[in-house]
């Protein structure tokens, strides 16, 4: 290694001082110490069977810095920003107090460096965040987010990374509860496909001038956006856990999907009644056997075909007469195999008219079995926005 790039530290190593600096502050090196949260004041110490005498009289901190600054000197990226803020603290300090580095004694540390390295057999994640990141989906849901808040925004490291994970609906919900100049701090961070998806969920108005302020985001401190990271976080923390995934719209459309046509004309004639805004809502969450012509994909016809009993659709077929049903039966007789579409236009043609009772039981079957596939992500609905440009 160059000369002029050898770390700093004074020649002095006797005596336990630093160029007259007493090094008394500094804890003893510690069995299995490292560059982790007690590393820098546990030291590196002790994975050696005896360590030489050159780094015999270097306190922890001091083998840290030695350690980072041969590592950046080669290159090598260290996710430092990782360390809580008081350790990346102390080991800037540390690195500033110190000056030149004989060849022995930077050998001495490294040799000691490397033998505690040999020596690690299990390596637990770095602190409760770590230990939280392991155990997501091992431990249920309501003691994971109880560490979690327990724990604090600051203790799962950068805020923006657990922003960054919240899907784009959340993203622009926060966005539009925000100020402009906030939203704008937000939308730059974000990657920039997460950030067009953000858009997509925010009013045309809003989105408008969350874009135009990104313009005046060219002097934002890092400290600013620091704060605000850790603001948006902390209310993504605060939010309550709440008892459904789905939307009570979303709840309702599907037990609606499920029930008889009578009775689910009743309940949304009622609903318009009362609430007009929730009824759309329902709407848009029902699936009816009308629909499956025009959300399902082709390709994914012969995947139904696989699971549904040809009895059930046959019947299905033959209590199709409005003109969106008939256009769903079509669609999937199109898009199976000829054989199987001719054999089952014969059985619906011997069937002949089939009472509502088992009619609707039947449309509930075929789509009960279309959602079953889209649950387990075998198959994969068209969105509304591509039937729109279809």
């Amino acid at each position: 290694m160059p000369q002029d790039d050898m770390l700093a530290l004074p020649m002095d190593l006797g005596g336990g001082g630093m160029g007259g600096m007493d090094m008394g502050d500094f804890a003893a090196p510690a069995p299995l110490g490292g560059l982790d949260a007690g590393g820098l004041g546990g030291g590196m110490g002790g994975g050696a069977a005896a360590a030489p005498a050159a780094a015999s009289g270097l306190s922890g901190k001091a083998k840290a810095a030695i350690i980072v600054r041969l590592l950046l000197n080669e290159g090598a990226e260290i996710p430092l920003e990782e360390l809580p803020d008081d350790l990346q603290l102390e080991l800037t300090q540390q690195m500033g107090r110190m000056s030149i580095v004989d060849r022995a004694t930077l050998n001495a540390v490294a040799g000691e460096f490397a033998d505690m390295l040999d020596n690690v057999g299990l390596h637990f994640p770095n602190g409760l965040a770590g230990a939280l990141s392991a155990m997501e989906g091992k431990i249920s849901r309501y003691t994971h987010n109880r560490l979690r808040k327990e724990a604090g925004v600051r203790q799962f490291g950068d805020p923006w990374e657990r922003l960054k994970q919240l899907p784009p609906e959340d993203l622009a919900q926060l966005a539009e509860a925000e100020s402009t100049e906030v939203a704008a701090v937000l939308l730059s961070k974000l990657d920039t496909a997460k950030a067009a998806q953000m858009l997509i969920h925010l009013p045309g108005p809003v989105a408008r001038r969350i874009t135009y302020a990104v313009s005046q985001t060219a002097n934002v401190t890092p400290d600013t956006v620091d704060r605000i990271g850790l603001s948006l976080a902390a209310q993504v923390e605060a939010r309550p856990d709440l008892a459904f995934d789905q939307t009570p719209g979303q709840r309702l459309g599907g037990i609606l999907t499920e029930a008889a046509a009578a009775k689910r004309d009743e309940v949304l004639t009622a609903l318009d009644e009362q609430d007009e805004e929730f009824a759309i809502k329902v709407r848009k969450a029902i699936f009816t056997y009308a629909l499956i012509g025009e959300r399902m994909k082709p390709l994914d016809v012969p995947k139904l075909m696989k699971v549904l009993s040809q009895a059930d659709l046959v019947t299905a077929m033959a209590f199709a007469t409005d003109e969106e049903d008939v256009a769903t039966s079509e669609f999937l007789l199109k898009n199976m195999s000829s054989r199987m579409a001719d054999n089952i236009r014969d059985e619906v043609a011997e069937r002949g008219k089939v009472k509502r009772s088992d009619g609707e039981t039947a449309f509930g079957l075929v789509i009960s079995a279309m959602r079953d596939l889209v649950a387990t992500g075998e198959i994969e609905l068209k969105s509304e926005e591509e039937d729109e440009d279809s």
